[in-house]
């Protein structure tokens, strides 16, 4: 399985690495499309569709992409779509998480599907405008991200195993704590420290996520650093919740070793929204 995972990893970045360090942005947005087109496909299986109409769902994605890529919605301002996006994410998963995997399968297929790819196609206008604001700014919104994951996971084994484990949710994830949830949030702040200070003493090019929101002030720093850990939890609480409600592990099999594109990018749909809104303010 490690072997699996490692060859996985060099391939996707073999495919990502050179996409994302080119300075037209359109290669990444054409590459970040396919991965999003495959997303919708796994979401379509995992809500029922058979594997003719999940291709389907899957195809409609990148055509839906194609057409908002030629209308031009990745050169205009979409402060409405990150601020609809945000206020969707924070009222949805609270209904979701509150009601639990019966209250999703309950709502309409087609209501499903609509949304599921509405929230892949939102996600991707905003990582292929974070690319254009530059690669530093993408690679802050992601690290936040990472960052939450990573220290959440050795907090919740650490502090976890020796104190203590209050479930976070229980009936959703029982690996997840409020031990891990709490030492995310203390690692994204110490990387976004770290990268502040990066980007005064060498340059990173355009400003990152961090400063954008530290020139708001620092209570709004720390707030927006909440809420953005906070629904990056959220992003993935709600993925484990749907794979529950269908009694499946993983979304897919297409990233051998780390299951599929939704399980790779589930804490980063609610993310990528917000921190456009956040940083763009």
């Amino acid at each position: 399985m490690l072997k699996q995972r490692i060859i996985t990893a060099l391939v996707l970045l073999a495919i990502l690495v050179p996409v994302i360090a080119h300075p037209d942005s359109r290669w990444f947005a054409a590459v970040s499309l396919v991965f999003i087109a495959a997303a919708c496909w796994e979401f379509a299986r995992l809500n029922g569709l058979r594997p003719v109409a999940a291709l389907l769902t899957g195809g409609v994605g990148m055509a839906l992409g194609a057409i908002l890529w030629v209308g031009g919605a990745l050169q205009v301002p979409l402060g409405n779509v990150w601020l609809g996006a945000s206020c969707f994410w924070v009222l949805f998963s609270a209904w979701l998480l509150y009601k639990g995997a019966a209250s999703w399968l309950a709502l309409p297929q087609a209501l499903r599907l609509v949304g599921g790819v509405v929230a892949l196609m939102v996600a991707w206008l905003a990582v292929s405008r974070a690319h254009a604001m530059g690669i530093n700014y993408l690679f802050s919104v992601l690290f936040l991200v990472w960052a939450a994951d990573v220290g959440a996971y050795f907090a919740g084994r650490t502090l976890g195993g020796r104190f203590i484990r209050r479930k976070l949710a229980p009936s959703v994830s029982p690996g997840k704590t409020w031990e891990g949830a709490i030492g995310g949030f203390l690692t994204v702040v110490l990387v976004a420290s770290v990268w502040q200070w990066g980007e005064l003493q060498y340059g990173w090019g355009a400003a990152g996520l961090y400063t954008r929101l530290h020139a708001q002030g620092l209570l709004f720093y720390v707030v927006a650093l909440l809420f953005l850990v906070t629904m990056s939890v959220v992003g993935d609480l709600v993925e484990s919740l749907l794979k529950r409600s269908v009694g499946a592990k993983d979304s897919s099999q297409l990233l051998p070793g780390h299951g599929g594109v939704l399980d790779r990018v589930d804490a980063l749909l609610p993310v990528l929204p917000m921190a456009m809104m956040l940083g763009t303010l």
